[in-house]
This record gives structure tokens, sequence and C-alpha cells, in this order.
């Protein structure tokens, strides 16, 4: 007998591009709008903290993802989102065009909203995903998945902002290139609203959904409690939150130390150095880096990899360091330095989710759980990167990094203080089939 086909379309026609979205909306309101400030005029200190807080929504959507369950299907959230995003995109491109500092409350208003409909077009393709695709396919798509987000990434964080030099060097306006720049991203999400109106499956509602805004916000509240319920939970909570912390002060300052004057302490490299350093070989080695984690902690376990997995995430503590002590001329040093980074930043950010997922997650609400130890971890990155800018400014950028390099510290103690009370392997998804289903909404 003939195998039925399945109800969806082949998920190589959505599933790429679903993920391509995601990546370049959260980075543009990120890691390219720190760029665009700096360039618009913005000190560190503002820059820094601007495109700190608005990743406020990518660190708390699980607080409004479970109302998502109660109306339409998942489709239609991702098809709106792309369509807002289009429209709220291309209104900080024009808002850009006003004169001296008036840009600035519409923009910082437009890139809010932003990535509030970003992180909310976020939970509803994870949710097409995980609701349409069986587990084997589901582990099938995983690698383009990821290498997919990264490709948004690397399309806003590299070309992009290579570009953005390119149009500043013709039209000797920041606002203008700006401008061309937002409308080029408002248009891929235009077309990707068009596109995922035709091809991107409805996604189906998780059984024993919530079937009210109170049942939805109970199963929410129990989730929560029972987290703070955990054997060894503040050792967890601790981990979740301080592992990242010299890659958080450097998130937000690295950048803005690479294209600052040398005057100034920085590296004085254009807008089309730091794209194509940071889009192709910085993305290639956190790429190559995050397959070289999972090996690591495929051979030798969790928990005996973890304290090298720390250390490789400190590496950019390092390299930040030399970089701003020794002020290198050369674009091949630089770029190796950068990559160099790039990978110990792959292989660290291993370990912080494999423990997250094995660790922190088990329990009656894996899924739920789980987003809590992420938001612990974006709490972090937010807030370190919201106050680099401050400490930048108070210290320069040598004692900067070199505070940077002191901030591997917690990291470090956090990592040989955390508890393994489950057991040390991979491990599947933080999803499993005897969690309680309404928290996977969260």
């Amino acid at each position: 007998m003939s195998q039925a086909k399945p109800a969806y379309p082949n998920p190589f026609l959505w599933v790429p591009s679903s993920y391509l979205a995601m990546g370049l909306i959260y980075v543009t309101v990120g890691s390219v709008a720190n760029v665009m400030f700096k360039n618009m005029g913005m000190d560190n200190t503002s820059a820094a903290f601007w495109s700190s807080i608005l990743g406020f929504p990518y660190t708390f959507k699980f607080l409004w993802a479970p109302v998502l369950e109660l109306y339409r299907d998942k489709k239609f959230f991702v098809v709106l989102m792309q369509f807002l995003l289009a429209a709220s995109v291309a209104g900080v491109a024009f808002a850009l065009r006003l004169p001296d500092k008036a840009w600035l409350v519409p923009v910082l208003a437009l890139l809010a909203t932003s990535a509030i409909l970003g992180a909310t077009q976020d939970i509803g393709s994870d949710g097409v995903y995980v609701t349409t695709l069986p587990p084997r396919d589901m582990a099938k798509y995983t690698g383009f998945q990821s290498m997919c987000w990264n490709a948004g990434f690397l399309l806003a964080a590299g070309p992009l902002i290579h570009f953005s030099g390119v149009l500043h060097e013709r039209t000797q306006s920041w606002g203008g290139s700006w401008m061309i720049i937002m409308l080029i991203i408002a248009g891929l999400m235009l077309v990707a609203g068009l596109y995922h109106s035709r091809l991107l499956p409805p996604g189906a509602a998780a059984p024993d959904a919530p079937k009210s805004f109170g049942q939805a916000m109970g199963t929410f509240g129990h989730a929560f409690v029972t987290f703070f319920q955990k054997k060894d939970v503040w050792r967890m909570v601790a981990f979740a939150f301080f592992y990242r912390t010299g890659f958080g002060l450097i998130d937000k300052m690295g950048p803005l130390f690479m294209i600052d004057e040398r005057a100034k302490g920085g590296l004085g490299l254009s807008n089309q150095m730091l794209g194509d350093i940071n889009g192709t070989f910085g993305t290639g080695a956190f790429i190559l880096g995050s397959l070289v984690g999972g090996w690591l902690v495929s051979r030798a376990g969790l928990r005996k990899s973890l304290l090298l997995l720390c250390l490789c995430l400190n590496v950019p503590n390092v390299t930040f360091l030399i970089l701003s002590q020794t002020l290198p001329s050369s674009y091949s040093v630089i770029a190796g330095i950068v990559t160099l980074e790039k990978l110990g930043w792959g292989i660290g950010c291993v370990g912080h989710m494999i423990y997250m997922m094995q660790q922190i997650a088990p329990g009656p609400y894996k899924t739920a759980h789980y987003t809590i130890a992420t938001a612990l971890m974006g709490a972090c990155m937010m807030s370190t990167g919201a106050v680099s800018g401050y400490l930048q400014k108070w210290v320069g950028y040598q004692w900067f990094f070199i505070i940077v390099l002191l901030a591997a510290a917690p990291s470090i103690l956090v990592t040989l203080l955390a508890p393994f009370n489950h057991p040390d392997s991979a491990g599947p998804s933080p999803q499993s089939k005897t969690e309680e289903p309404a928290a996977v909404a969260a």
C-alpha cells in the first residue's frame, strides 16, 4: 500500500523562508539598529542602551504566547505579522529622513513595534513548525531551520551593513543610506508575507490547548510556580542568567568599538569592513563552532565538557582585549582575530542551550520551563548590553575590555556550581509527548 502524502506543502518550501524572516528581523532590531544609531550620531551609551532595550519583547515573548492559541490558526499570525513588519520597518525608513534629531522618537517607537511584531512572528512560526511536522521530520529539518535563521543574521549583519557604507560613500548621508537599507528589509518582509500566505501550513492547535484566556493564564501560572520548585533551582537560575555575562557586555560594544575612530580608541573600520568581517568570516566561524561544540558534548557528555565550553564562550573577552590594547591596522589581522572570537562564541553557546534543555527543562512543563530559562539568558544579554555603553564611556575602550575579561569570573563560577540532577546526555528537544500540552503555547 502506498503511503499517503502529508497534508502540508514540502517543508523545503516554507521552513527555510520562515526562519530566514525570523533571523532577519531579530538582527535588524538589535545588531543592525546598534550600528545604525552609531552612524546617525548617537553616542555609544545611547546606541547600546536602546538597541538592548529593543530586545525586551524577544526575551519575554512567552508572556503572551499562550493567548495566540485562542484565536485563528498559527499561519494567520505569521502572515499578519510579516505584513505589519513590512509597514513598520518602512515607517522606520521614512522617519530616518526627518531633520536633526526629530527622527529619534518615531524611529525608536517603530523599532519597538517591530520587535513586538517580530517576537510574535517567532511564536507563530515555531508553532507551525512543531505542530505541523511529525517528530521524524522535525529532526530532519532542524539543521535547515538553524542554518536559515543564521542566513537571516548573515544577510542583515553582513551584506546590508556593507551596502549601507557603500550608499553613504555615494550620498554622504547616513539618513539616506539607512532609509534604503530599511526599505530593502521592509520589501523582504512584504515578499515573505505574500509567499507564506500561499505556502505556509496553517499549523495545528496543541492537544488540550487552553480554551479561554483564564485557562491559558492558569496553566502558565502553574508552570511558572513549578519552575521555582525544582531541586537546586537557584543554582540553575544563576547559570542561566550569568553564563553569558562577559559576552553580554561585548555584544553591543564590540561592533561600536570596531567602527569608532582611532582617535577615540576604536579600530576605525568602515561599515563595509564590519559587514564583511561579521557577516562572512564571523558567521561561518560561529556555525563551525556550534558544530564543534555539539561534537564535544556528544563525545564527552555535558558534565565533562561544560567547563571547556564556558572557557570557549569567554574567548571573545580575550580577543577584544587584544584588539583594544594593540589596535592593529591590518584588515587581515582584525578579521582573523574576530573569526577566532566567533568560533569561541559558537562553541560556548552550545553548552548554555544544552544545559537548559537537559537539566533545567525536564519536568511536567518542559517547553515552558525551557522558555523561562531562555528568558533569563535574554535578560542577562539585555541588561549587560544596556549598561555597556555607560561603562565604556566612564573608563574608555581599553579599561572596558579589561573589565569584560574579569566578567568571565561569574560565568566560570556558575558553571562550576551548576547542578546535574538529570541524565548527562544530549537528549531530545525540550518538548515531549509526556509534557502538559497546554504549556507548549508558552
